[in-house]
């Protein structure tokens, strides 16, 4: 009986731990390791993932056969956009080179998640962003058995203020979609001199308004 317990017990914690570990937060790595863990939709072993900077072409992944292709003037990014810097996926499952180089056909390349990495190219699709910058707000990620939940970042005004905000979404293990978006708040939020909303400008122009003097009487005093 006493030995029965004992490994209820040691089963319960293990199965507890389990749990704890599963929604344990972590965090994303590089932009460039999530796309290289990205798993395409069709049965595809002959791909390439290029990134391209300052306008030289790296391979950071070769599946399949190294064969040429033509380098691409555009790409995609799902972190902070680079002028100077895109990615692009040379597509060689049908013999011929074809070329993704937007988030849409990105989408349709990889399909349905698979794993983590898909959820956040998902998510890069419908405007969030891997902050690598503010990985802790903005580039983590953490799941159940059901759904993978990813804290990601969003530009949502490009206007006075410029500003960022992070939200929770959650997207199922089962499918495609997102079920739910929690709105976390603004972590960036950014005025410039041209601001007319800024508050420390409208608070200098309050500090500065000339204070009304006191009116003088007009009645004169009579002598006796």
């Amino acid at each position: 009986m006493i030995k029965f317990t004992y490994r209820l017990t040691a089963f319960i914690c293990f199965l507890f731990g389990t749990v704890l570990s599963a929604q344990e937060k972590k965090q994303f790595p590089g932009v460039s390791s999530i796309l290289q863990s990205i798993i395409p939709d069709a049965k595809n072993d002959t791909w390439m993932l290029i990134h391209k900077s300052y306008g030289k072409d790296n391979i950071i992944k070769q599946s399949g056969v190294k064969k040429d292709f033509e380098s691409q003037s555009s790409g995609f990014n799902i972190g902070i956009a680079d002028e100077d810097a895109f990615y692009y996926i040379v597509d060689l499952s049908k013999g011929t080179p074809e070329y993704i180089t937007d988030l849409t056909a990105l989408r349709k390349f990889v399909g349905k998640v698979d794993n983590i990495q898909d959820a956040a190219v998902f998510a890069a699709t419908e405007g969030y962003i891997i902050d690598e910058e503010f990985r802790d707000l903005a580039a983590n990620y953490y799941q159940d058995s059901a759904n993978y939940y990813l804290d990601l970042g969003k530009l949502t005004s490009k206007e006075c203020p410029y500003q960022k905000k992070y939200f929770t979404l959650t997207i199922p293990k089962s499918g495609v979609g997102i079920l739910n978006v929690k709105d976390n708040g603004s972590y960036i939020e950014l005025y410039n001199k041209k601001c007319t909303n800024n508050p420390r400008l409208l608070k200098i122009e309050k500090k500065d308004e000339p204070k009304d003097e006191p009116k003088k009487s007009n009645k004169s005093t009579k002598r006796r």
